[in-house]
């Protein structure tokens, strides 16, 4: 395990903040020489700490107008039963995010969709029809005040 000391802190910060700086950038800005700051991003790396870099797309200008948050109980709480439902919701475009909670229900989904003709398509013609589901409760996200993803 990579130890994480003031200055891989400030690495972390800076990546999760700014992730397509070069290295030489990465460097200035957290007050290291180039090949230092390359050796403790790549350990950081190697280690799993960072474990991949993405690009950020915001969805409502490619059509994903609303942000819809979903509980779903599940009718019995078998592993086979888990498998599945989390397999379809793999398969899923709308869904972005499928977590396994505690609590009432037994997941949580972020699903982003066009509008509410969209989500209701996804949720007759999707969760609707698997025979796991015994329940869904839907939040329609009004917006984001801090939004950590992005």
């Amino acid at each position: 395990m990579i130890t994480l000391d003031d200055m891989n802190r400030r690495i972390l910060h800076t990546l999760e903040n700014e992730g397509r700086l070069s290295n030489v950038d990465l460097a200035a800005r957290v007050g290291l020489s180039p090949s230092a700051c390359l050796r403790r991003v790549q350990e950081l790396e190697r280690s799993g700490i960072i474990s991949g870099y993405r690009a950020i797309i915001d969805r409502s200008k490619l059509g994903s107008a609303i942000t819809i948050f979903v509980m779903v109980g599940l009718a019995a709480h078998l592993k086979k039963d888990a498998r599945a439902f989390e397999q379809a919701m793999n398969h899923a475009p709308e869904v972005r995010e499928c977590h396994n909670i505690t609590g009432n229900v037994e997941y949580l989904l972020r699903v982003e969709v066009a509008d509410l003709a969209a989500y209701k398509a996804f949720h007759a013609d999707t969760l609707g029809v698997l025979p796991q589901v015994a329940s869904i409760t839907s939040y329609i996200s009004l917006g984001s005040s801090k939004d950590m993803r992005a």
